[in-house]
């Protein structure tokens, strides 16, 4: 009798690590003239989480989709995790999970029951989010990969962009860092006992209960933090909002374990694209165990959001009241590029 295989057997890079990388992407959408409409908001020009097209003064539509190799062998983690990421695009963009479709490929070798599992987990975070699993498409492959396109929608003044910070603002991040680390550490069988559980829980968090608490405070800029990394994402933000973004290297929060596992050098393949993306815009006088921290690809990471400082301290007792977790990790200041001290 043959083994069912593990998941992550199965998978030459796993989650958001995956991702193609960014500075590849840059030079391939370089020449691609988006649509002309007035009512896209928000395509490539300059490109988001999300995409948002407006139907009327009151509503717009937040479309994206998002899929991934196995980051972990059990299907139902796999299956809310990969649903997490995506539904976190459009609430990252400030909007409201209404519709959600799989993107599926699966090895005919796997069962069903495992197949079954990865759906009741995305199935089950989709509807915590508020929308409907309603269909998908699936196809063969050797290599198992799992996600979701998801619809939603926002007010067209509401929309929250990543190129909107302003100086004077504070920046916040959501969740800890780390799960690239935590992931490549299992692979290689020496994680730290109980790292991966709890970076389990982490990806398996929706970013909504975030987002609902951070609405009343009109943010000027939001995105989640995933595959190109803290800084990876922050230079985007800086960039895409002509603005410098200084890091505080001690207030970057780590995951159980994450801190030393990039200590003891660990690291992923995204880590290199991450930094060749990235690295050239970024000014470091961080320990190299931190900026391994802040390069490192995330998967279902949380949102780093850029607010008037002048908000921020209501806002950290506002997340402090419901139990929500958050960080202030720097602020926005006149100039270009990315500073992590």
């Amino acid at each position: 009798m043959t083994a069912t295989p593990t998941l992550t057997s199965l998978a030459k890079a796993g989650g958001c690590a995956a991702k193609y990388p960014a500075a590849r992407l840059e030079k391939l959408l370089a020449g691609f003239v988006p649509a002309d409409s007035v009512d896209l908001l928000v395509g490539l020009d300059p490109a988001d989480d999300a995409a948002v097209y407006r139907l009327d003064d009151e509503r717009a539509i937040v479309f994206t989709l998002d899929f991934f190799p196995p980051v972990v062998d059990d299907p139902r983690d796999f299956g809310a995790i990969a649903a997490t990421n995506a539904l976190n695009d459009v609430l990252a963009m400030g909007g409201l999970p209404l519709l959600a479709l799989s993107i599926a490929a699966f090895p005919e070798e796997l069962p069903t029951e495992v197949l079954g599992e990865i759906l009741a987990g995305a199935d089950e975070v989709v509807r915590a989010a508020g929308a409907i699993l309603a269909g998908g498409h699936t196809i063969r492959d050797d290599e198992p990969k799992y996600g979701l396109a998801v619809v939603g929608t926002v007010h067209p003044n509401g929309i929250w962009p990543k190129s909107g910070a302003r100086p004077g603002d504070a920046l916040f991040l959501t969740k800890a860092l780390g799960t690239g680390l935590v992931l490549q550490s299992q692979r290689e069988g020496r994680a730290p006992a109980g790292a991966l559980d709890a970076a389990v829980v982490a990806m398996r968090t929706l970013n909504r209960a975030a987002a609902d608490t951070l609405r009343p405070f009109n943010p000027n800029a939001v995105t989640d933090v995933t595959g190109f990394g803290l800084l990876g994402h922050a230079h985007e933000m800086a960039s895409r909002s002509n603005v410098r973004i200084a890091l505080d290297a001690a207030a970057l929060p780590a995951l159980p374990g994450a801190f030393e596992l990039a200590s003891d050098g660990t690291r992923t393949g995204g880590d290199r694209r991450n930094r060749d993306f990235a690295g050239p815009h970024v000014e470091s006088s961080a320990p190299a165990a931190t900026e391994a921290l802040a390069f490192d690809p995330q998967t279902a990471g949380g949102m780093l959001v850029s607010l008037p400082a002048d908000k921020a301290s209501v806002l950290v007792a506002r997340f402090a009241d419901v139990g929500l977790e958050l960080h202030r990790v720097g602020r926005v200041v006149e100039g270009s590029g990315v500073e992590l001290r």
